[in-house]
């Protein structure tokens, strides 16, 4: 009688990552550069190192478990949460960014 191992298939997310077209063609990265890294690395449980990627991926989170929550919840102030949340997102991703160029031509 043959004994038949499970086969595991082991995917590699990095495999199926979206190349950032302003980087191929200007050379300059984009404001939201390193945000599907940085969600591979929330998913691997660095949570560290996904800040240091992409420091918007919380405030980012943040926004989206808000959005998706207010579909099944009813919130006194949703409009005015959103807008602050909308806020808080956009700035951290221009302050990082504005810090990486920065960083990047100086």
């Amino acid at each position: 009688m043959m004994h038949l191992q499970p086969t595991i298939f082991l995917v590699n997310l990095e495999d199926y990552m979206l190349p950032c077209l302003n980087k191929k063609l200007f050379g300059l990265d984009c404001p939201g550069c390193g945000m599907q890294r940085s969600v591979h690395l929330l998913l691997q449980g660095e949570f560290l190192d996904a800040f240091k990627m992409f420091p918007a991926i919380y405030p980012l989170m943040l926004l989206l478990a808000f959005l998706v929550s207010t579909l099944f919840i009813k919130f006194k102030f949703a409009d005015q949460i959103k807008l602050i949340l909308m806020l808080t997102t956009a700035g951290a991703i221009l302050v990082s960014y504005l810090i990486k160029m920065n960083i990047l031509f100086n």
